[in-house]
Protein backbone atom coordinates (compact mmCIF):
# COMPACT_ATOMS: atom_id res chain seq x y z
CA UNK A 1 0.00 0.00 0.00
CA UNK A 2 1.73 3.42 -1.42
CA UNK A 3 1.13 6.37 0.91
CA UNK A 4 0.77 6.69 4.42
CA UNK A 5 -1.03 3.80 6.29
CA UNK A 6 -1.81 3.26 10.08
CA UNK A 7 -2.09 0.21 11.25
CA UNK A 8 -2.70 -1.90 14.31
CA UNK A 9 -1.27 -5.03 15.80
CA UNK A 10 0.16 -6.88 19.20
CA UNK A 11 3.95 -8.33 19.57
CA UNK A 12 5.89 -9.33 17.16
CA UNK A 13 2.44 -8.40 14.31
CA UNK A 14 2.51 -4.74 13.27
CA UNK A 15 -0.30 -4.77 10.25
CA UNK A 16 -2.36 -2.31 8.48
CA UNK A 17 -5.68 -1.86 5.81
CA UNK A 18 -8.38 -0.86 8.02
CA UNK A 19 -11.44 -0.79 6.32
CA UNK A 20 -14.17 1.58 7.90
CA UNK A 21 -16.35 0.43 10.81
CA UNK A 22 -13.65 -2.33 10.98
CA UNK A 23 -12.52 -1.67 14.29
CA UNK A 24 -15.13 -3.87 16.76
CA UNK A 25 -13.67 -1.70 19.53
CA UNK A 26 -16.92 0.73 17.50
CA UNK A 27 -19.22 -1.46 19.31
CA UNK A 28 -19.06 -3.00 23.02
CA UNK A 29 -18.82 -7.29 23.34
CA UNK A 30 -22.89 -6.61 25.04
CA UNK A 31 -23.92 -4.77 21.72
CA UNK A 32 -22.18 -7.46 19.74
CA UNK A 33 -23.19 -10.88 21.03
CA UNK A 34 -27.21 -10.45 20.49
CA UNK A 35 -26.08 -10.71 16.48
CA UNK A 36 -22.93 -12.94 16.91
CA UNK A 37 -25.29 -15.19 19.08
CA UNK A 38 -27.46 -15.90 15.78
CA UNK A 39 -24.84 -16.60 13.67
CA UNK A 40 -22.99 -18.97 16.32
CA UNK A 41 -26.27 -21.01 16.24
CA UNK A 42 -26.27 -21.37 12.69
CA UNK A 43 -22.99 -22.15 12.28
CA UNK A 44 -22.84 -24.76 14.64
CA UNK A 45 -26.21 -26.05 13.07
CA UNK A 46 -24.26 -26.51 10.04
CA UNK A 47 -21.42 -28.05 11.00
CA UNK A 48 -23.43 -30.65 13.31
CA UNK A 49 -25.68 -31.17 10.17
CA UNK A 50 -22.75 -32.18 7.98
CA UNK A 51 -21.02 -34.15 10.85
CA UNK A 52 -23.95 -36.41 11.57
CA UNK A 53 -24.63 -37.17 7.55
CA UNK A 54 -21.05 -38.33 8.05
CA UNK A 55 -22.07 -41.06 10.58
CA UNK A 56 -19.33 -39.93 12.65
CA UNK A 57 -19.69 -39.85 16.53
CA UNK A 58 -20.34 -36.61 18.07
CA UNK A 59 -18.82 -35.46 21.10
CA UNK A 60 -21.65 -36.20 23.40
CA UNK A 61 -20.70 -39.89 22.26
CA UNK A 62 -17.29 -40.13 22.50
CA UNK A 63 -15.81 -38.20 25.16
CA UNK A 64 -16.75 -40.47 28.01
CA UNK A 65 -14.80 -43.76 28.95
CA UNK A 66 -16.68 -46.65 28.44
CA UNK A 67 -15.17 -50.48 29.22
CA UNK A 68 -16.33 -53.78 28.15
CA UNK A 69 -19.01 -55.17 30.47
CA UNK A 70 -18.04 -57.93 33.41
CA UNK A 71 -20.35 -60.65 34.41
CA UNK A 72 -21.85 -60.54 37.77
CA UNK A 73 -22.15 -56.83 37.57
CA UNK A 74 -24.92 -55.25 37.29
CA UNK A 75 -27.28 -55.08 34.28
CA UNK A 76 -28.80 -51.47 34.69
CA UNK A 77 -24.57 -50.50 34.15
CA UNK A 78 -24.90 -51.48 31.16
CA UNK A 79 -24.58 -48.45 28.05
CA UNK A 80 -27.09 -50.22 25.53
CA UNK A 81 -27.11 -47.12 22.72
CA UNK A 82 -22.74 -47.79 22.88
CA UNK A 83 -23.61 -51.59 23.17
CA UNK A 84 -25.81 -51.56 19.80
CA UNK A 85 -22.88 -50.61 17.77
CA UNK A 86 -21.42 -54.12 17.97
CA UNK A 87 -21.66 -57.20 19.60
CA UNK A 88 -20.25 -56.73 22.56
CA UNK A 89 -21.71 -55.22 26.31
CA UNK A 90 -19.95 -51.40 27.76
CA UNK A 91 -20.58 -49.74 30.72
CA UNK A 92 -20.44 -46.65 30.75
CA UNK A 93 -17.63 -45.30 33.69
CA UNK A 94 -19.43 -42.77 36.47
CA UNK A 95 -16.22 -40.99 37.24
CA UNK A 96 -15.29 -39.48 33.73
CA UNK A 97 -19.14 -38.62 33.27
CA UNK A 98 -18.99 -36.62 36.69
CA UNK A 99 -15.59 -35.05 36.36
CA UNK A 100 -15.93 -33.89 32.35
CA UNK A 101 -16.11 -30.04 31.21
CA UNK A 102 -15.12 -28.35 28.20
CA UNK A 103 -14.16 -24.46 29.34
CA UNK A 104 -14.36 -22.32 26.48
CA UNK A 105 -12.89 -18.65 26.14
CA UNK A 106 -12.40 -16.32 23.66
CA UNK A 107 -9.59 -13.45 23.94
CA UNK A 108 -11.33 -10.56 24.07
CA UNK A 109 -8.01 -8.17 24.41
CA UNK A 110 -7.28 -5.36 22.25
CA UNK A 111 -5.11 -7.38 19.19
CA UNK A 112 -8.33 -9.30 18.91
CA UNK A 113 -10.42 -5.76 17.47
CA UNK A 114 -8.39 -5.94 14.22
CA UNK A 115 -9.68 -6.37 11.09
CA UNK A 116 -8.83 -5.71 7.39
CA UNK A 117 -10.68 -5.06 4.32
CA UNK A 118 -9.88 -8.44 2.95
CA UNK A 119 -11.76 -9.99 5.60
CA UNK A 120 -15.56 -9.76 6.83
CA UNK A 121 -15.51 -9.55 10.51
CA UNK A 122 -12.71 -8.63 12.97
CA UNK A 123 -10.58 -11.33 15.23
CA UNK A 124 -12.59 -10.54 18.01
CA UNK A 125 -15.94 -11.09 16.46
CA UNK A 126 -15.31 -14.64 14.74
CA UNK A 127 -13.61 -15.93 18.01
CA UNK A 128 -16.75 -15.42 20.24
CA UNK A 129 -19.06 -16.82 17.11
CA UNK A 130 -16.62 -19.83 16.78
CA UNK A 131 -16.93 -20.07 21.06
CA UNK A 132 -21.02 -19.97 21.07
CA UNK A 133 -20.87 -22.16 18.05
CA UNK A 134 -18.80 -24.73 20.00
CA UNK A 135 -20.82 -24.16 23.42
CA UNK A 136 -24.24 -24.81 21.09
CA UNK A 137 -23.09 -28.04 19.89
CA UNK A 138 -21.79 -29.45 22.94
CA UNK A 139 -24.68 -28.67 24.90
CA UNK A 140 -26.77 -29.92 22.44
CA UNK A 141 -24.85 -33.15 22.55
CA UNK A 142 -25.56 -32.88 26.58
CA UNK A 143 -22.04 -31.95 27.29
CA UNK A 144 -21.32 -29.36 30.35
CA UNK A 145 -19.35 -26.37 28.61
CA UNK A 146 -18.78 -22.91 30.98
CA UNK A 147 -16.11 -20.20 30.85
CA UNK A 148 -13.90 -20.08 33.43
CA UNK A 149 -13.69 -17.87 36.23
CA UNK A 150 -17.51 -16.06 34.62
CA UNK A 151 -19.61 -19.12 34.64
CA UNK A 152 -20.25 -22.75 36.22
CA UNK A 153 -20.40 -26.11 34.30
CA UNK A 154 -23.65 -25.19 32.09
CA UNK A 155 -25.78 -29.00 30.42
CA UNK A 156 -28.46 -26.85 29.19
CA UNK A 157 -29.24 -26.16 25.68
CA UNK A 158 -29.47 -22.58 26.79
CA UNK A 159 -25.74 -22.76 27.30
CA UNK A 160 -24.98 -20.05 24.89
CA UNK A 161 -27.39 -17.88 25.71
CA UNK A 162 -26.31 -17.98 29.41
CA UNK A 163 -22.77 -17.69 28.22
CA UNK A 164 -22.89 -14.57 26.20
CA UNK A 165 -24.86 -13.06 28.98
CA UNK A 166 -22.28 -13.35 31.52
CA UNK A 167 -19.83 -12.01 29.13
CA UNK A 168 -22.07 -9.29 28.38
CA UNK A 169 -22.62 -8.44 32.30
CA UNK A 170 -18.64 -8.75 33.12
CA UNK A 171 -16.90 -8.65 30.00
CA UNK A 172 -13.38 -10.02 30.09
CA UNK A 173 -10.07 -8.65 28.35
CA UNK A 174 -8.07 -11.30 29.73
CA UNK A 175 -6.21 -13.30 26.60
CA UNK A 176 -5.70 -16.37 29.02
CA UNK A 177 -8.28 -17.42 31.35
CA UNK A 178 -8.56 -18.37 35.08
CA UNK A 179 -7.49 -21.77 35.61
CA UNK A 180 -8.94 -22.67 38.59
CA UNK A 181 -11.56 -24.72 38.05
CA UNK A 182 -9.78 -26.75 35.62
CA UNK A 183 -9.72 -30.23 36.25
CA UNK A 184 -8.76 -33.46 35.12
CA UNK A 185 -10.78 -34.87 32.18
CA UNK A 186 -11.88 -31.47 31.42
CA UNK A 187 -10.90 -30.30 27.72
CA UNK A 188 -10.09 -25.95 27.62
CA UNK A 189 -10.32 -24.59 24.46
CA UNK A 190 -8.39 -21.20 23.68
CA UNK A 191 -9.27 -18.96 20.78
CA UNK A 192 -7.10 -16.42 20.58
CA UNK A 193 -4.43 -14.46 18.01
CA UNK A 194 -1.75 -15.82 20.37
CA UNK A 195 0.32 -12.38 20.33
CA UNK A 196 0.97 -12.49 24.08
CA UNK A 197 4.63 -12.80 25.17
CA UNK A 198 5.44 -16.38 24.43
CA UNK A 199 6.93 -16.87 27.95
CA UNK A 200 3.13 -16.59 29.26
CA UNK A 201 1.63 -18.86 27.36
CA UNK A 202 4.35 -21.49 27.73
CA UNK A 203 3.19 -20.49 31.39
CA UNK A 204 -0.80 -20.95 31.28
CA UNK A 205 -0.27 -24.07 28.84
CA UNK A 206 1.80 -25.56 31.66
CA UNK A 207 -0.26 -24.55 34.16
CA UNK A 208 -3.21 -25.95 32.77
CA UNK A 209 -2.04 -29.45 31.43
CA UNK A 210 -0.32 -30.29 34.85
CA UNK A 211 -3.98 -30.39 36.03
CA UNK A 212 -4.29 -33.40 33.74
CA UNK A 213 -6.49 -31.64 31.46
CA UNK A 214 -6.45 -31.27 27.60
CA UNK A 215 -6.29 -28.21 25.58
CA UNK A 216 -6.87 -27.13 22.25
CA UNK A 217 -5.24 -23.65 21.00
CA UNK A 218 -7.58 -22.04 17.80
CA UNK A 219 -5.07 -19.20 16.61
CA UNK A 220 -6.91 -16.29 14.37
CA UNK A 221 -5.32 -14.24 12.54
CA UNK A 222 -6.52 -11.99 10.04
CA UNK A 223 -4.62 -12.34 6.32
CA UNK A 224 -3.83 -9.26 6.09
CA UNK A 225 -1.65 -10.01 9.39
CA UNK A 226 -0.05 -12.85 6.96
CA UNK A 227 0.74 -11.16 4.23
CA UNK A 228 2.52 -7.49 5.71
CA UNK A 229 1.32 -6.10 1.92
CA UNK A 230 2.26 -2.72 3.20
CA UNK A 231 4.83 -0.42 1.01
CA UNK A 232 6.10 3.36 1.54
CA UNK A 233 5.76 5.65 4.23
CA UNK A 234 3.46 3.40 7.11
CA UNK A 235 2.76 4.46 10.89
CA UNK A 236 2.20 1.01 13.25
CA UNK A 237 0.48 1.33 16.30
CA UNK A 238 -0.02 -1.19 18.95
CA UNK A 239 -3.35 -1.49 20.27
CA UNK A 240 -2.15 -3.17 23.59
CA UNK A 241 0.11 -0.41 24.65
CA UNK A 242 -0.26 2.57 22.19
CA UNK A 243 3.39 2.18 21.13
CA UNK A 244 3.55 4.14 17.95
CA UNK A 245 6.27 3.41 15.07
CA UNK A 246 6.73 5.31 11.49
CA UNK A 247 8.71 3.47 8.63
CA UNK A 248 9.97 4.75 5.23
CA UNK A 249 9.98 1.85 3.43
CA UNK A 250 7.24 -0.71 5.21
CA UNK A 251 8.41 -3.41 2.04
CA UNK A 252 11.59 -3.44 3.36
CA UNK A 253 10.09 -5.19 6.59
CA UNK A 254 8.14 -7.60 4.93
CA UNK A 255 10.41 -10.72 5.07
CA UNK A 256 11.74 -10.27 8.27
CA UNK A 257 8.18 -9.68 9.69
CA UNK A 258 7.02 -12.94 8.10
CA UNK A 259 9.65 -14.61 9.28
CA UNK A 260 8.82 -13.53 13.29
CA UNK A 261 4.96 -14.59 12.35
CA UNK A 262 6.12 -18.26 10.83
CA UNK A 263 8.42 -18.28 13.83
CA UNK A 264 5.43 -17.69 16.25
CA UNK A 265 3.44 -20.00 14.73
CA UNK A 266 6.28 -22.86 15.11
CA UNK A 267 6.68 -22.02 18.39
CA UNK A 268 2.63 -22.35 19.08
CA UNK A 269 2.70 -26.24 17.80
CA UNK A 270 5.78 -27.09 19.52
CA UNK A 271 4.12 -25.54 23.13
CA UNK A 272 0.97 -27.51 22.17
CA UNK A 273 2.73 -30.54 20.59
CA UNK A 274 4.91 -31.39 24.29
CA UNK A 275 1.32 -31.17 26.11
CA UNK A 276 -0.64 -33.30 23.71
CA UNK A 277 -2.63 -30.86 23.06
CA UNK A 278 -3.84 -29.74 19.37
CA UNK A 279 -3.26 -26.30 17.84
CA UNK A 280 -5.46 -24.86 14.79
CA UNK A 281 -4.69 -21.84 12.57
CA UNK A 282 -8.08 -20.33 11.12
CA UNK A 283 -7.61 -17.23 9.22
CA UNK A 284 -10.77 -14.36 8.91
CA UNK A 285 -11.37 -14.53 5.25
CA UNK A 286 -11.99 -18.22 5.57
CA UNK A 287 -15.76 -19.47 6.70
CA UNK A 288 -16.05 -19.91 10.43
CA UNK A 289 -17.58 -24.09 9.71
CA UNK A 290 -13.78 -24.74 9.01
CA UNK A 291 -12.06 -24.32 12.35
CA UNK A 292 -15.33 -26.11 14.25
CA UNK A 293 -15.34 -29.04 12.09
CA UNK A 294 -11.63 -29.18 12.86
CA UNK A 295 -12.71 -28.58 16.86
CA UNK A 296 -15.20 -30.91 16.30
CA UNK A 297 -12.64 -33.60 15.73
CA UNK A 298 -10.25 -33.24 18.66
CA UNK A 299 -12.61 -33.71 20.76
CA UNK A 300 -14.48 -36.40 19.65
CA UNK A 301 -10.97 -37.99 19.49
CA UNK A 302 -11.00 -38.16 15.31
CA UNK A 303 -7.05 -37.21 15.13
CA UNK A 304 -7.68 -37.38 11.67
CA UNK A 305 -9.86 -34.23 10.95
CA UNK A 306 -6.83 -31.43 10.77
CA UNK A 307 -6.55 -28.05 11.45
CA UNK A 308 -4.52 -25.35 9.55
CA UNK A 309 -7.68 -23.06 8.22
Amino acid sequence: MAGTSTATAADTTQTSGLGPGMLASARTVAEALPELLVEARQVGNTVATGWHGRRRAGPGETFWQFRPFSMGEPARRIDWRRSARDEHLYVREREWEAAHTIWLWADLSPSMNFGSKLAPVVKRDRALVLMLALASMLSGSGERVGLPGLTRPLTSRDAPERMAAALARSPRTDALPDTTAVRRFSDVVLIADFLDPIASITEWVGRVASTGARGHLVQILDPIEESFPFDGRVEFRDPEGGLRLTTGRAEGWREAYQAQLAARKAQLREIAGRAGWSHILHHTDRPATEPLLALHGRLSGQPGVMGGV
